[in-house]
């Protein structure tokens, strides 16, 4: 469950209410009964460093990909666009 932070706006009082997301929001302060309000905080969670984001989590060598190997047993470099457009469209005629 969170806790929200309110606020009174009669007497300035700053207080800490745990509640569901379903319950609605209070609306009379505990000390002197005027308005609160809730006061917006900060997210509890800060994601720092490399790894959190998709271009940081991905190299540019992927290593859960075996290396292709040609009919000869060697393994070949990653095919250039040119040469594989140019053997699907040999084999599309």
């Amino acid at each position: 469950m969170p806790i929200y932070t309110y606020e009174c706006e009669a007497c300035g009082v700053r207080f800490d209410q745990r509640q569901k997301f379903s319950d609605s929001p209070l609306r009379e302060c505990p000390e002197c009964g005027g308005h609160v309000h809730r006061v917006p905080q900060p997210v509890g969670i800060v994601f720092k460093g490399s790894g959190w984001y998709v271009k940081d989590s991905r190299g540019t060598n992927n290593l859960a990909a075996p290396p292709k190997r040609d009919s000869n047993g060697t393994e070949s470099k990653s095919e250039s666009k040119s040469g594989a457009t140019a053997s699907a469209s040999a084999s599309n005629d």
